[in-house]
């Protein structure tokens, strides 16, 4: 039985996998969701989180696993098992990446998303006065993340939106060839996306030569509430 770990991204939670969770436990995998802290469910205050805070609670998850595991991140969620797979290379059998940011050594989100045109993010944040932490307008918050789904997942989506901790985005990863580049690596790019912009998404995936394969699905930012049965198919191939 293969092992999933799925480490949702931005602005949501574990919510955003119960359709592939339950689809992929239905084909007899192990399938493992969490709120990442200050997400979702998790109350965790804001203040203090860093993308090494997410590390090392997808590591902890991880290492209670037995054998490998299968590591997939959507959006943000790309930069956590990107330095999670380099910490603890021995336990990660895949990584797959879903309109997610896949960075080289060195990188961040904020360097990463800075010349990101097409997204509608960035210009449509709302800060905390402190600027610890922002959301993102109602409308385009439903726009970027389920504008071609469901009334009841449009209605979700505003419904979990809460405030999204910033000094993860700022986390920079530290990668190398012998951990992180020997693992296999797969990519799910969303061809309607103006969250991670498909151009981005282009432009990361040229400039990563360790992909085994790069699949594309015809939905946005969301393949996981637009086309679920699609990503459960690539994720069972991979």
């Amino acid at each position: 039985m293969k092992t999933y770990v799925l480490v949702h991204g931005a602005w949501a939670g574990k919510f955003a996998w119960d359709q592939v969770k339950t689809a992929l436990e239905s084909k007899e995998a192990k399938v493992i969701t969490f709120d990442l802290p200050a997400h979702g469910d998790d109350n965790t205050p804001v203040a203090g989180i860093t993308l090494e805070t997410y590390v090392d609670v997808v590591t902890d998850i991880i290492n209670q696993q037995e054998g490998k595991v299968i590591l997939v991140g959507h959006s943000m969620g790309g930069m956590v098992i990107s330095q999670v797979a380099e910490n603890i290379p021995a336990k990660i059998e895949k990584l797959v990446y879903v309109s997610a940011y896949l960075p080289a050594n060195g990188q961040d989100i904020e360097t990463l998303s800075a010349t990101d045109a097409g997204s509608l993010i960035g210009p449509n944040l709302v800060f905390l006065p402190d600027y610890s932490a922002s959301t993102i307008k109602p409308d385009i918050a439903v726009k970027v993340f389920a504008d071609d789904c469901t009334d009841d997942v449009k209605q979700l989506v505003l419904e979990k939106h809460k405030a999204e901790p910033l000094a993860p985005f700022q986390g920079k990863v530290t990668l190398t060839e012998s951990n992180f580049g020997a693992i296999p690596k797969y990519y799910v790019k969303t061809a309607k996306d103006v969250g991670v912009s498909t151009a981005n998404q282009e432009r990361m995936i040229q400039a990563n030569g360790t992909l085994k394969q790069v699949y594309t699905i015809d939905s946005g930012h969301s393949p996981y509430f637009a086309k679920p049965t699609e990503l459960v198919k690539i994720l069972k191939e991979v």
